[in-house]
């Protein structure tokens, strides 16, 4: 497998509730707040952006990988403030992803930069492989 994979899917629609917009991302069940992410390859890496403004990664963002799977946790802490209306989520946000075989971990790279979190997963050796197709004997 040469694409990271997202775990967090409970929902029988999981891709509508990402097309939707926050109101209905309370409906999924056990998922809490989440963050918007994008996944793409870039070169020899795959890249994972997560939109996160407003928050201090030294502080609020914690990037782990157990078993297989790369976890990203991040906090927004409230400001105490005399609002009439926010839309600003506040809170604990995670997502997490599956790493294919022989990733190697040590080389995974985060950064961050105007709101933006970008990790860079290096590709394993055997996932930049072309594919070769079977041939089924009869």
């Amino acid at each position: 497998m040469s694409t990271l994979q997202r775990r967090e899917q409970r929902s029988i629609f999981p891709d509508l509730f990402e097309w939707m917009e926050s109101p209905f991302a309370l409906l999924r069940a056990g998922s809490g707040q989440t963050m918007r992410v994008e996944d793409y390859v870039d070169g020899e890496d795959h890249v994972i952006r997560a939109e996160l403004p407003g928050i201090d990664p030294d502080k609020d963002v914690e990037i782990t990988v157990t078993g297989g799977v790369l976890s990203v946790r991040a906090e927004r802490h409230e400001g105490k403030k005399e609002a009439h209306r926010s839309e600003f989520h506040y809170g604990a946000f995670t997502r997490s992803f599956t790493l294919p075989p022989d990733t190697a971990i040590d080389d995974i790279s985060a950064s961050y930069d105007k709101g933006i979190l970008t990790i860079r997963v290096p590709m394993p050796k055997a996932a930049k492989r072309e594919a070769k197709r079977i041939t089924v004997k009869k």
